[in-house]
């Protein structure tokens, strides 16, 4: 039984990480084009809220421990409202390519995390594999130092590493809770929070948006479709799904897919140019990746 969910739990995680990753190159486009940061956070918030609440009047209502109910909320607002904001500023300032790139050191972070947090042994092969990473994300910075496509690439690079250390902290904390509860019950409540914290500093961006204003047209609002539904609803509810029956190290090694879909994508629509960095850089954070993962036991 045990091993049906992991294929399960496996075939979320995968799903949801190929959609974060078709998610980057759609939130540039919406940042370029439609929306601000903060206005694009706010619809998510709203959109996303809405939807879990309405599929959950549908489900047998599941009582939350008070203790528990904090644990989501609080880390719905540091895996939702602050890493995915500062994912948000980081794509307004740096390519998804880029982005991309310095996201496939999650599993990194994770494990690091793991270890000043919850007290995880990080092994001689783990720090290795952390060495090559930190190898991989400053071969980048330099680079994007003398000059990359994007409007900062240095800072942009800068909040893409606090968006996934703040990302890698959210699947430690939320991991107990995410085997006691669904995942429909765990993100009704993360997105309700999140509305109520981004909305007060989101509602004049959202006023001025070009989006919701009469210069919209019917490309923004597919594109923020697909964020709300899919980049949002669908890969928010798989990950705490996943984390039900999968280790948090095991989760997050599937953000590698994420630059590997992205980048494609991004190169394939104009976005970004390959340059002789990204695959070295990648080739490095992806090694570190495999690396740390490989020094756990496996989930």
């Amino acid at each position: 039984m045990m091993d049906k969910h992991k294929i399960e739990g496996h075939s979320a995680v995968l799903l949801a990480n190929v959609i974060f990753g078709l998610g980057v190159p759609v939130t540039k486009l919406l940042l370029d084009e439609w929306v601000s940061p903060m206005a694009y956070m706010a619809t998510r918030c709203m959109g996303a809220a809405a939807i879990f609440w309405l599929i959950s009047l549908f489900m047998p209502r599941e009582r939350v421990e008070r203790r528990d109910l904090l644990v989501i909320m609080g880390g719905g607002l540091l895996g939702f409202v602050v890493s995915q904001t500062l994912t948000a500023w980081a794509l307004h300032f740096t390519t998804p390519v880029y982005f991309s790139i310095i996201a496939t050191l999650t599993p990194v972070a994770t494990m690091v995390c793991a270890a000043l947090l919850i007290g995880e042994r990080l092994s001689l092969r783990g720090a290795l594999g952390v060495a090559i990473g930190v190898v991989g994300a400053l071969l980048m910075v330099m680079v994007g130092w003398q000059g990359g496509s994007g409007m900062n690439d240095l800072l942009g690079i800068g909040l893409a590493v606090l968006s996934l250390l703040t990302w890698a902290v959210y699947l430690i904390i939320t991991r107990k809770v995410s085997v006691k509860y669904t995942a429909v019950t765990q993100m009704k409540w993360v997105f309700l929070v999140s509305t109520l914290a981004v909305l007060p500093f989101s509602w004049t961006d959202l006023q001025a948006s070009r989006l919701y204003s009469s210069q919209w047209a019917w490309s923004g609002v597919a594109e923020m479709a697909f964020i709300v539904v899919f980049a949002t609803v669908a890969g928010f509810f798989a990950i705490p799904f996943a984390l039900r029956y999968l280790k948090t190290t095991t989760v997050s090694v599937y953000t590698n897919l994420q630059p590997i879909v992205a980048s494609f994508v991004a190169i394939a629509i104009g976005q970004d140019l390959l340059s002789w960095d990204k695959p070295v850089s990648l080739a490095l954070v992806l090694l570190s990746a495999w690396i740390v993962t490989n020094s756990q036991q496996k989930g």
